[in-house]
């Protein structure tokens, strides 16, 4: 393999849009290949690839004043790296095939995205030293043709130019109402050490505090002790933790709470019951320590996989499941198929599929959780909770995360991951985590029975306010700024509202054309730097982090720059004059 992306034979380009060249080749003795492109409506155009071979589209652009390149797995490299750095493998269960190029002011250069996600495709991207251009070049497989992307213009932001994309793809269904209300986890502050009675009292205080979702975590299945998994694939309640789990989840029921349960149907231990009937269809170890992991690919696992969550939901009246380690199935990805289909994500779509028509027949309008990397576009049909990875105690990295998701979610409810703090800090600092959370369903984490009054009135405090904020924070136009800055100045806007989260030291613009203004302040700093345009702005109540109301120093406001006396982790709401 050649080292960087001028070192592969040449191949010649053709102008594509904007200043992209494209190339198409195949590397199949004796295939054909060909495209077009069309405009489409929204602003974008549609490439359509024809080829009986396997594929290599080659993307290139002038580098100009580029400044960072996005797409769902960039994590925190999101510079523009070298061409021989650059490599990113998607499939239906790990990202996605979509990028976004874009300069110093934030603007997009190039962006894309893959309209079929299944097909398991490798992604080169970067610099290239010798020409001068920023380059993507991307293998795909045979068997997918016609192969189909769409292209965004060149857009104000990155934002924007995904706004685009997200329009030429598939929308799955709407995320129900148990997706779009705060949740409570217990995974940070139970860990394995769940059981029926402690559950149910923290339940009781999560739906007072305004959840309306509880998800209970790992360690309520037999085994289910230590960070290994061993004793997973059996998936049975731990009798000695919840004695009655069908008579537990009912009460907890009727607090008011929807009950999701988390499994990993895929992975199988050595301890459990089931490991000699399946261990055949396991030949794989994955990184989640003590497990192999089944094969989608065999249909007696996705058999397996769909019966064993049809049941849990069936027998102990559960409204869903937290579905983890999917993208464990990519171990198998590259061997020779021992089963009826020959590719990894076409299979896990087959499974999927069954799984989620299985499920609606036993519970209409379930949720089902999935967490990055497999919360692309491609996984929409099936899960309507779309979390970010853990990032335990991390408000950045939740903000990064959910707004990564949200740029190519075009259906169900983006989650921020559970929610955890020192309980002994400040309720400032702990309201942090919050805002962190605040353009995504929060999940909240804590055991709430063991909180301070301060941190309990702070929990209660940023929930109602999430709630009475929730349109403009889950369906408004999101304004995040660049990826490489990690959003530290995030704007939701809907009508006449919007809601905006300041993170870092940074001018915040007052836009005249909302009427209603909400400013978290998610800084350590007790003001913020407005700048008002076009309006003088009132400024109608002022919060700390705790919900106590405080008496603000200034009325009025603007137009131009001004300060805003803000706690830290605290609230304004203001009024623009029309």
């Amino acid at each position: 393999m050649s080292v960087t992306t001028a070192g592969l034979a040449p191949a010649p380009t053709e102008h594509l849009l904007d200043d992209v060249r494209l190339a198409v080749l195949t590397h199949t003795p004796g295939a054909t290949v060909g495209w077009e492109l069309t405009a489409q409506p929204g602003g974008t155009e549609l490439l359509e690839i024809h080829s009986t071979g396997e594929l290599e589209i080659r993307l290139s652009i002038p580098l100009g004043d580029a400044a960072g390149f996005w797409h769902p797995d960039a994590q925190w490299t999101r510079t523009i790296v070298a061409d021989w750095a650059g490599l990113a493998s998607v499939s239906l269960v790990s990202g996605a095939v979509a990028a976004c190029l874009y300069d110093s002011s934030g603007a997009s250069m190039m962006a894309f995205a893959a309209l079929d996600p299944v097909p398991e495709t490798t992604m080169r991207y970067g610099v290239s030293e010798e020409n001068k251009t920023f380059v993507a070049h991307l293998r795909v497989p045979a068997g997918g043709s016609p192969y189909r992307m769409a292209f965004a213009r060149t857009s104000p932001s990155v934002a924007s130019a995904m706004r685009a994309l997200r329009g030429a793809l598939v929308e799955g269904p709407g995320a129900p109402e148990g997706a779009r209300v705060p949740v409570y986890s217990t995974w940070y502050g139970f860990s394995q050490a769940v059981e029926a009675s402690a559950v149910e009292a923290e339940a009781a205080l999560a739906a007072g505090l305004g959840c309306g979702t509880i998800i209970l975590d790992d360690g309520w299945q037999e085994l289910g002790n230590g960070r290994g998994y061993q004793g997973v694939g059996d998936w049975r309640p731990d009798a000695s933790k919840f004695p009655d789990f069908a008579g537990h989840v009912a009460r907890v029921r009727d607090m008011g709470l929807e009950y999701v349960v988390w499994v990993a149907p895929l992975l199988l231990g050595r301890e459990a019951e089931c490991f000699p009937a399946l261990s055949a269809y396991a030949s794989e170890a994955c990184a989640v320590p003590g497990a192999h992991v089944l094969d989608p690919r065999i249909p007696q696992v996705r058999a397996h996989v769909v019966a064993t969550c049809a049941r849990l939901v069936s027998d102990y009246g559960l409204d869903g499941l937290k579905i983890d380690f999917l993208d464990q199935a990519m171990v198998h990805a590259g061997t020779p198929s021992p089963g009826d289909i020959a590719d990894v994500g076409t299979a896990m779509r087959a499974l999927l599929a069954e799984l989620i028509a299985e499920i609606e027949a036993i519970r209409p309008g379930a949720l089902i959780e999935f967490r990055q990397p497999y919360v692309g576009p491609g996984m929409t049909p099936f899960g309507n909770m779309l979390r970010a990875t853990d990032c335990p105690a991390d408000a950045v990295a939740n903000r990064v995360r959910t707004i990564d998701i949200g740029f190519l979610a075009v259906a169900g409810a983006v989650h921020a991951d559970m929610l955890m703090w020192d309980p002994g800090a400040p309720a400032r600092t702990a309201a942090r985590q919050l805002i962190g959370a605040l353009h995504s369903v929060p999940q909240i984490s804590a055991r709430l029975g063991e909180l301070s009054g301060e941190h309990r009135r702070m929990v209660a405090f940023w929930l109602a306010r999430w709630r009475k904020l929730r349109a403009v924070l889950l369906d408004g136009e999101v304004e995040p700024g660049r990826p490489d800055e990690l959003y530290p100045v995030v704007r939701a806007a809907l009508g006449e509202e919007c809601v905006i989260s300041v993170t870092a030291d940074r001018v915040v613009p007052i836009d005249a054309r909302y009427r209603k203004v909400t400013v978290a302040n998610g800084t350590a700093s007790d003001r913020l730097v407005l700048e008002v345009g076009g309006a003088r702005v009132s400024v109608e109540r002022v919060f700390r982090a705790d919900g106590s109301r405080i008496e603000p120093s200034d009325r009025r406001l603007g137009p131009g720059l001004c300060v805003l006396g803000v706690p830290p982790s605290g609230l304004a709401e203001l009024e623009v004059a029309q």
